[in-house]
């Protein structure tokens, strides 16, 4: 069953910014979950662009988004944020979340993809001018 709903995609310029909520929907407590952003481009796999960690707060970033993506958890609103700035189009895709381990598994670094069977619909973010 689908866990977390995402939302807050749309289309905006080159250089813009958009905040992408990830919510928990009833029953599910986040709290005990790593929890992941991933995103699909067009024609391309899935790919881990952050996650945050439960253990220990520790936060992971793909390198091609580190510096302009940041990641945070607000625990009585059941939500996790992917706040993206300095958008460029290549930025264009579906982005997804999903529970991950708690300490975060190594998809956001690597190209590893992640095997998880409740992806939600997603939420589409386009960067054109």
């Amino acid at each position: 069953q689908v866990l977390l709903v995402e939302s807050g995609g749309g289309l905006v310029q080159p250089g813009g910014s958009l905040r992408l909520s990830c919510t928990a929907v009833a029953g599910f407590d986040l709290a005990n979950y790593g929890i992941g952003w991933f995103r699909q481009a067009p024609g391309k796999e899935r790919e881990g662009v952050s996650c945050i960690s439960t253990t220990d707060g520790t936060i992971y970033y793909r390198d091609s988004v580190r510096g302009r993506f940041a990641i945070s958890r607000d625990v009585p609103k059941k939500t996790v944020y992917l706040q993206i700035n300095s958008l460029k189009p290549e930025d264009t895709g579906v982005y997804y979340c999903a529970p991950d381990r708690p300490s975060c598994g190594s998809y956001y670094t690597t190209d590893r993809t992640y095997d998880y069977a409740y992806w939600g619909q997603g939420t589409q973010v386009t960067v054109s001018s």
